[in-house]
């Protein structure tokens, strides 16, 4: 693995607990934030929302 997919896993991973936890206290205003901050990364929604099995 590269040093730039490690680092893009990285954001996936923070993107992903950050999702988690706006999802639990149920805070729109954090989901949106998160889906603003992976259209800045180039990260699809899908990369951090996606709840199954990791890929």
């Amino acid at each position: 693995m590269s040093t730039s997919d490690a680092q893009r896993q990285t954001l996936i991973a923070s993107l992903r607990q950050r999702w988690t936890k706006a999802d639990q206290s149920d805070d729109a205003e954090a989901k949106q934030a998160l889906f603003k901050e992976a259209v800045y990364l180039g990260i699809q929604p899908e990369e951090f929302t996606w709840t199954g099995p990791n890929p």
